[in-house]
């Protein structure tokens, strides 16, 4: 449904995309995996036609970004990272707005977005910018599926939403598939990866890795434990002098640790244990390569 081939991109002397390449099959969740500045939000402006690529190509259901832009634009629901509503218009006008541009209207496909518009209906009288951060992702959400679209593009959807409303967010791209509906949809949580179909990890403007969550961690090469002590910051530095250490670095309340020999160290006060990896310890694998 949406290919991308040899994308390069320059800002000046930054190098945003490095020949980035992929596919999402139809009806597929498919999540671009990475930090900030990694070349996500370009990747996003590219294929939602918003920018041009310097060079490759890439298009979606068959037709190109460049030539077929008006079309494309017809197809595809774009949310930004960024709030982009008018934050003046309240909520209901906003939505009629984007209806209108579309020309179609709310009630023509009210059905494809009640169960998100439903949950901030009672203030659809309030302006947008006095929305709370979960409330504006809804409305935005909203407002990009009101004309049914085929494809729909999500830059960083729940970056600075809190846990329940994220929750709830992916909730609704998991009924939005179930409707036979595209999303490709961006995100520096690690977290989020695992309620991707398959994912693209993102680093620097190119693609470390593209597979399922499942595939990638199941190929992880190394033996990964996990090492905590009373103090982790000071155990990082006493790991990272030690000759037998190929990788160490810190990951929630414990350290990752894996040894460049099949023997197991063992030190005063440090508690260790054989561990799976996680797609975040895939990224951090692959990035150090």
């Amino acid at each position: 449904m949406i290919t991308a081939e040899d994308l390069h991109k320059n800002y000046g002397g930054t190098e945003a995309l490095k020949g980035v390449g992929f596919k999402v099959n139809r009806g597929e969740i498919f999540g671009i995996i990475g930090p900030d500045g990694g070349g996500k939000t370009t990747l996003f402006r590219i294929l939602a036609t918003l920018t041009g690529a310097d060079s490759g190509r890439a298009s979606i259901g068959g037709l190109d970004v460049v030539r077929d832009f008006g079309q494309i634009r017809r197809m595809i629901g774009y949310m930004p990272g960024r709030f982009s509503l008018y934050p003046d218009l309240t909520v209901e006008e906003n939505l009629n707005f984007y209806a209108m541009v579309f020309g179609t209207a709310v009630a023509d496909n009210y059905n494809l977005v009640r169960d998100i518009y439903g949950q901030i209906e009672p203030f659809r009288k309030r302006r947008a910018g006095a929305l709370s951060g979960g409330m504006k992702q809804k409305l935005a959400l909203s407002c990009a599926l009101i004309h049914r679209p085929k494809v729909l593009m999500l830059d960083e959807p729940t970056t600075g939403v809190d846990p329940v409303s994220r929750r709830e967010f992916w909730q609704m791209l998991k009924k939005l598939k179930e409707q036979g509906m595209t999303i490709l949809v961006s995100t520096p949580c690690m977290d989020e990866a695992t309620l991707c179909d398959r994912i693209a990890l993102m680093q620097n403007g190119g693609i470390l890795s593209i597979d399922t969550p499942e595939k990638m961690v199941a190929a992880y090469p190394e033996k990964l434990y996990a090492a905590r002590s009373g103090n982790n910051y000071r155990l990082l530095e006493t790991l990272k002098a030690r000759n037998d250490i190929k990788m160490c670095y810190i990951s929630g309340e414990s350290l990752r640790v894996i040894f460049r020999t099949e023997e197991t160290p063992k030190m005063e006060g440090m508690e260790i244990r054989r561990m799976e990896a996680t797609v975040e310890d895939c990224f951090i694998y692959l990035m150090q390569q």
